[in-house]
C-alpha cells in the first residue's frame, strides 16, 4: 500500500513538473537561434531628431485637436518625403474631425497586407517621449526604410491618434478605426505590430519590474531587452519575431504570451487588432514595468537610448522582410 501511495506522488509530481514546464514553454516561447548579424540600417540620430520634435516642440494635450493635428501634419509630410501614397484617415468623436496617417506600401507578390502602427497622442499634458514619440518616431523611420526597399507583400505604416485615456479601450481609438475599416474592406492581415515605449533600456540590476512575482526567474532583472508580448493566439508569430530579432542584432529580445488579464498584455493598439480576429503582437520596453517616468512629466527625450532603439527597429524591419519571404516562398 505505501509503495503504491509512493508511486502515485511520483507520478503526480512528474506530471506537475511536465505540465509546468510546458506552461512555462508557452508563456515564453523559447527559440534556439543562430546569429545572422545584418548590417545596422536604422539611424540613431534621425530616431532622436523625431522624438525631441513630437515630445519637446509642442505641448501635449490630447484635449486639444489642433495640437494632434499638428502632429498628424508632421507626419504626413515627414512620410511623405519618402513615399508619396500617404494618406490622412479622419473620423468624428463627439462633432470633432480626428486623423489617422496611413502610408502605403504595394507589395511585389499578393501575399496579404501587414501592419505596423504606432500613437502619436500622449498622456494628458506630458512629453511622452518614451510614451509614445518613441514608437512613433521608429514607424517613420521604417518608412524611410520600406522607401528604399519596397516589401514584397502589401504594407500598411499608421500613426494612430487617440490611444491615450479617455480614449483607450473605446471605439474612438484610431487603431480600432483602423483595424474597423479593414474588416469592413474584406483585408487579409498576416500580421499587425504595434510600437509601444520602444526607448528607455537600463543595465541596472532591479530596474526591470513584472507583474507578476516570480517572473525576474524566466526573464531579466535588468531592463536592457525589448519585449515581444501577444495572447496565446499569437504563440506562433510571437516565435518568428522573436527569433529573427534575436539573430540580426545583439539586442536581448524576450517575449511573453499569456491571456489579457495579466496587467499590460493588452495595454496599446494591438488590442483592437484582435477584436477583429487579426494576429497581432506589441514591441516593447515594458512601459510602466521599467521606466518610472512613465505618464510623468519627466519621460523627456533626453532619457532615451537611441542606439538600442535603432536596433529595435532593425530587428523589426528585418523581421518583416523575413516573414513576408516565407510568404513568398
Amino acid at each position: 500500500m505505501k509503495n503504491k501511495f509512493v508511486k502515485l506522488l511520483v507520478r503526480t509530481l512528474l506530471l506537475f513538473i511536465a505540465v509546468s514546464l510546458i506552461c512555462i514553454a508557452l508563456v515564453v516561447q523559447p527559440v534556439f537561434t543562430n546569429k545572422d548579424p545584418k548590417n545596422p540600417v536604422a539611424q540613431p540620430e534621425q530616431l532622436k531628431t523625431y522624438v525631441y520634435w513630437l515630445s519637446d516642440t509642442l505641448p501635449n494635450n490630447v484635449a486639444r485637436a489642433n495640437i494632434l493635428d499638428e502632429k498628424a501634419d508632421y507626419l504626413y509630410s515627414q512620410s511623405q518625403n519618402f513615399n508619396t501614397e500617404v494618406s490622412y484617415q479622419p473620423y468624428d468623436v463627439m462633432g470633432v474631425e480626428y486623423n489617422n496617417v496611413v502610408v502605403k506600401f504595394k507589395g511585389k507578390n499578393n501575399c496579404g497586407t501587414y501592419v505596423i502602427g504606432a500613437h502619436f497622442d500622449t498622456y494628458n499634458e506630458l512629453p511622452g517621449a518614451d510614451d509614445n514619440s518613441s514608437g512613433t518616431a521608429g514607424l517613420l523611420e521604417l518608412v524611410r526604410l520600406f522607401s528604399n526597399n519596397p516589401p514584397k507583400c502589401d504594407l500598411e505604416l499608421v500613426f494612430y491618434n487617440l490611444e491615450e485615456p479617455p480614449y483607450f479601450r473605446s471605439e474612438h481609438m484610431g487603431s480600432y478605426i483602423h483595424a474597423k475599416r479593414l474588416k469592413d474592406s474584406k483585408v487579409d492581415v498576416k500580421m499587425m505590430l504595434s510600437l509601444e515605449t520602444i526607448g528607455y533600456f537600463s543595465d541596472k540590476e532591479g530596474s526591470q519590474d513584472y507583474p507578476i512575482n516570480g517572473m525576474q526567474s524566466l526573464y531579466s532583472t535588468k531592463g536592457d531587452f525589448i519585449s515581444i508580448v501577444g495572447n496565446f493566439s499569437q504563440i506562433g508569430i510571437t516565435r518568428e519575431l522573436k527569433k529573427t530579432m534575436r539573430s540580426v542584432t545583439d539586442l536581448p529580445v524576450y517575449s511573453i504570451n499569456a491571456p489579457s488579464f495579466i496587467v499590460g498584455i493588452d495595454f496599446s493598439d494591438h488590442l483592437n487588432y484582435w477584436a477583429f480576429d487579426y494576429p497581432a503582437v506589441m514591441v516593447t520596453d515594458s512601459a510602466f514595468n521599467r521606466n518610472k517616468n512613465y505618464h510623468t512629466e519627466y519621460d523627456t527625450a533626453e532619457k532615451l537610448d537611441y542606439k538600442r532603439m535603432a536596433k529595435v527597429i532593425d530587428g523589426v524591419y528585418y523581421a518583416i522582410n523575413g516573414s513576408m519571404d516565407e510568404e513568398t516562398n
